[in-house]
């Protein structure tokens, strides 16, 4: 991992640079000794790329990603540079890692936990948009709309079901405990996750397991819709019944979302989740930030590169939108030209609907409000040459070639009994950590004298007395107590503390 004495120093003064964003000191050592890219700290074992990726200088990820760094390197804890800019919201680290064909299926070795899972746990939305890109064909919704219809091109039906198939499962991916990335969104209240998980295909009946970790407060076998109930967000609660959520679904401990709901003290909740609720729902159109020509602008931009900044004599054929670099991308259906850059920038950041001039997903053309569904290469445009490593070749997720049959989901019933969740023996789950998602921060609201003036979660509330329990849940005053008072603290397990402490000794490198 070049940590050898003799570069040993040098390493360090690179992780320095890399920490501190210095890209002059970064690039002089990378030009005196390119093997310093693939460095590693002897505690962490976090590269230079590591901390780049997490403080989001996206300059020196890229000058260690052309020196040789690996893309998929992982540290003590398993995590790789894409989960880190993941957990901290840097999207341009996102995307440049993405150009140099980084592995998004990796989970990490405490949790399981997948770059969807940090950026979920945390609300980074265009950092799920991007991670997403390499399974998001061009305009799956007017295709699943043809399957209905009854299109007559067979082989078109069939990649597109793969092409579904293979979104479905890296979304519902769940790490340690049955915890999927709609779980931690709902349980944050972060709406706009919610909302594109569901869009791509997040399934709403996903339940999580026996793990012995703080997440059972909430209990084994909980929907999304627990999770959502226990954080308080009324927009996604609603957005989750909208898809399919069943209010009458019991997890392990046979509790309904709102008996989950009086616990917490989201007294807001109540009409909404009760049994025979008459709540309306609103109507809620497809997420602001899908992007369909993504995926096309990305696999443009790995052929040709990024750097091309020679602007040509003619000033047709330079793009309007930077006045810098010529353009080598053209958008189907109005045919406006653009040079990649431009291209890819409007597709990673761009929250702004088209629905009347595209399909959901389309993403408005800047010169002409035109909704663009993918991208096309212009003829003429060279190939960037090849410069990557072995390390950095093409990716081949497992997920993409899928082997075992999905399961399919049972259909709700009205019968609460027939909802309850099997128990699932803890025994067949290793208890690797003692909190998969530490930076989970369940807001505890005790008060019960009407709503709560503050209806977003994530907000602090102060506490008093405890609220009444659920009918159908008759659990003791006291258990309910020290439910609603319970803190996210390691188990006595061995593992456990040790996971912990592997996590911490990483992330106190880098934020040091």
């Amino acid at each position: 991992m070049g940590n050898s004495f003799g570069c040993s120093a040098s390493g360090e003064r690179l992780v320095s640079a890399a920490r501190d964003g210095d890209f002059v000191e970064a690039k002089m050592l990378l030009d005196c000794n390119p093997c310093l890219a693939k460095y590693s700290t002897f505690g962490g074992l976090n590269s230079p790329l590591h901390f780049a990726a997490a403080k989001g200088h996206n300059e020196i990820v890229a000058l260690l990603l052309e020196n040789g760094a690996d893309a998929n390197s992982r540290n003590y804890c398993g995590q790789t540079a894409l989960m880190q800019a993941c957990r901290y919201g840097h999207w341009e680290v996102v995307q440049t890692l993405l150009l140099f064909r980084c592995n998004v299926t990796r989970a990490d070795y405490l949790s399981g936990r997948t770059a969807l899972h940090f950026a979920a746990v945390n609300g980074h939305v265009r950092c799920m948009r991007l991670v997403v890109a390499d399974f998001v064909p061009s305009a799956p919704f007017e295709s699943m709309e043809t399957q209905k219809i009854g299109d007559t091109n067979d082989v078109s039906i069939v990649k597109s079901k793969h092409e579904q198939s293979a979104l479905s499962k890296f979304v519902n991916k769940a790490a340690d405990g049955g915890i999927t990335a709609l779980h931690m969104a709902a349980l944050n209240g972060y709406f706009d996750c919610v909302q594109l998980l569901l869009d791509l295909h997040a399934s709403v009946s996903a339940v999580t397991f026996h793990y012995g970790t703080s997440m059972d407060l909430i209990g084994a076998g909980s929907t999304p819709l627990h999770y959502a109930a226990c954080g308080g967000n009324l927009k996604c609660c609603q957005i989750l019944l909208a898809k399919g959520a069943n209010r009458m679904t019991l997890n392990c401990n046979g509790w309904l979302p709102l008996d989950v709901a009086r616990m917490w003290g989201r007294h807001w909740l109540e009409p909404l989740l009760t049994p025979n609720s008459n709540s309306i729902i609103p109507v809620f159109p497809f997420s602001h930030y899908l992007s369909l020509p993504l995926m096309s602008v990305l696999n443009i931009a790995r052929e040709c590169g990024m750097q091309m900044s020679a602007t040509p004599s003619d000033d047709g054929d330079t793009c309007a939108v930077c006045l810098e670099r010529a353009c080598s991308v053209a958008a189907e259906g109005c045919g406006h030209e653009l040079c990649v850059r431009c291209a890819l920038y409007l597709c990673s950041t761009s929250n702004i609907p088209s629905e009347l001039l595209g399909p959901p997903g389309s993403i408005p053309c800047p010169l002409c409000r035109h909704g663009i569904v993918s991208f096309s290469r212009l003829p003429g445009t060279p190939a960037k040459e090849s410069k990557l490593h072995l390390s950095l070749g093409l990716c081949t997720p497992c997920m993409l070639h899928p082997r075992e049959q999905e399961q399919s989901t049972p259909s709700g019933s009205q019968d609460i009994r027939k909802n309850r969740v099997v128990a699932v023996s803890s025994d067949l789950f290793c208890p690797v950590t003692c909190s998969p998602f530490p930076s989970v921060a369940i807001p505890l609201c005790t008060c019960n004298d009407g709503p709560c003036p503050n209806f977003e979660a994530g907000e602090n509330q102060t506490q008093g007395d405890s609220p009444t329990p659920s009918q159908s849940a008759s659990v003791d005053s006291d258990k309910l107590e020290a439910v609603r008072l319970g803190k996210a603290t390691c188990s006595s397990m061995f593992w456990g503390r040790r996971s912990c402490s592997r996590e911490h000794r990483c992330n106190a490198e880098i934020n040091a």
